[in-house]
């Protein structure tokens, strides 16, 4: 791998580019460790899964520029960027990532709200009489 790689990953609102290279397992998001980036435990693992699922932990440094959403939807979106950007250094990765189910996009997200309605589905509370 001679230059850094680079892909995009979506998730509900939250867009994310991942800019891949050669290193020794340093995470960054947007400008900080992604330990610090996202406090609670579950979403570290997202970040981690497509490494760990590969055993590349600690042969890649990656960046993360986030943007939009939530922290969660930040943080899957990241796990499909990685994902997407280690297919770029070697496709021989695509079964094992495949089967762990990381290159899916993840298509829900919020429903629109209706007129007449308090929220997309909720309705204002029925009154008989």
């Amino acid at each position: 791998m001679e230059k850094q790689k680079n892909a995009v990953g979506r998730r509900k609102e939250a867009v994310t580019r991942v800019f891949l290279s050669k290193g020794d397992g340093k995470i960054t998001v947007n400008g900080k460790d992604y330990k610090t980036y996202f406090p609670l435990v579950y979403l570290q693992n997202q970040v981690e899964a497509p490494l760990k699922t590969i055993a590349a932990a600690d042969k890649f440094d990656i960046v993360v520029n986030a943007t939009g959403g939530g922290m969660k939807g930040q943080a899957e979106a990241a796990k499909l960027g990685i994902s997407r950007a280690l297919l770029e250094v070697s496709p021989e990765y695509r079964p094992a990532l495949k089967a762990a189910g990381l290159l899916k996009r993840d298509p829900r997200s919020v429903e629109r709200k209706k007129p007449g309605r308090k929220k997309a589905r909720k309705s204002f509370q029925f009154s008989k009489r």
